[in-house]
């Protein structure tokens, strides 16, 4: 569903993702870890075309996203086929980005009315089911600045969902929020995963909740993916030396 072939992104003369070959199969559940700096967001960012690329080609399902073809060869993507590949892709995003003017029904109704050309009817009897799922159907007339960073999170992926996205990408979801809200974040995101509707790719640092809901995990440093394996292979005997001092820190921080 997602291939990275030979991704350079650099600033300056700092490389961030260095030739990076990665994919991840239709369906499949994917964390992604790794010290500050190596990257993992960096490969969301540049799948949503937050950011360009210096080189290499990036997939969705198939069809080059930041190249397409013309008359037999790729060459660079016109924004309306990157439109058109990028709308597969849903990110939720750290801080929530939700519209602080807009209640959480309307943050949810906004982009299906103006972008799938929905009406406004349509939209709302659909984010109003998708508020339900994440337990927030009572919520649906506040204001972000009236929820809690939890409750504002989960908005946050309504809203995504409301888009009918094949691919789901979370950023650290829940890196925002104070402990006792984490875990009705993550409940969320476990429903997700256990749904087998969507190709998620997670990047995250709670090890536990990684270990439980992925088909693999991937431990990327300086910008390439070390080391990779199903979940317990790689947490519980990991093969690189880099990986096992990051797995040592970061169990030994609780």
């Amino acid at each position: 569903m997602i291939q990275f072939d030979k991704v350079l992104k650099a600033y300056g003369a700092l490389q961030v993702l260095k030739d990076l070959d990665f994919s991840v199969g239709k369906g499949e559940v994917v964390s992604i870890i790794g010290p500050s700096g190596s990257g993992k967001t960096t490969v969301l960012r540049v799948l949503m075309t937050l950011e360009g690329i210096q080189d290499g080609t990036m997939y969705v399902d198939g069809e080059p996203l930041n190249r397409m073809q013309k008359n037999g060869v790729l060459v660079d993507a016109s924004k309306a086929h990157v439109r058109r590949i990028r709308s597969k892709i849903g990110m939720v995003f750290q801080n929530f980005n939700l519209f602080p003017h807009m209640t959480a029904l309307e943050n949810c109704i906004e982009a299906p009315v103006h972008t799938l050309g929905q009406s406004k009817a349509e939209a709302t009897e659909e984010a109003m089911r998708l508020l339900t799922m994440v337990g927030l159907a009572d919520k649906a007339g506040h204001y972000p600045s009236q929820l809690s960073g939890g409750q504002q999170q989960r908005v946050a992926i309504a809203r995504t969902l409301a888009m009918h996205p094949e691919v789901l990408l979370f950023d650290e979801p829940t890196s925002a929020l104070d402990p006792e809200m984490v875990g009705e974040v993550l409940e969320v995101i476990r429903d997700l995963a256990k749904s087998g509707r969507y190709t998620i790719l997670l990047v995250t640092h709670q090890m536990g909740f990684a270990k439980e809901v992925s088909d693999r995990v991937c431990f990327f440093d300086g910008g390439r993916m070390v080391e990779q394996g199903a979940p317990d292979q790689l947490f519980d005997n990991p093969q690189n030396a880099r990986l096992q001092q990051f797995l040592s820190k970061v169990l030994e921080a609780g």
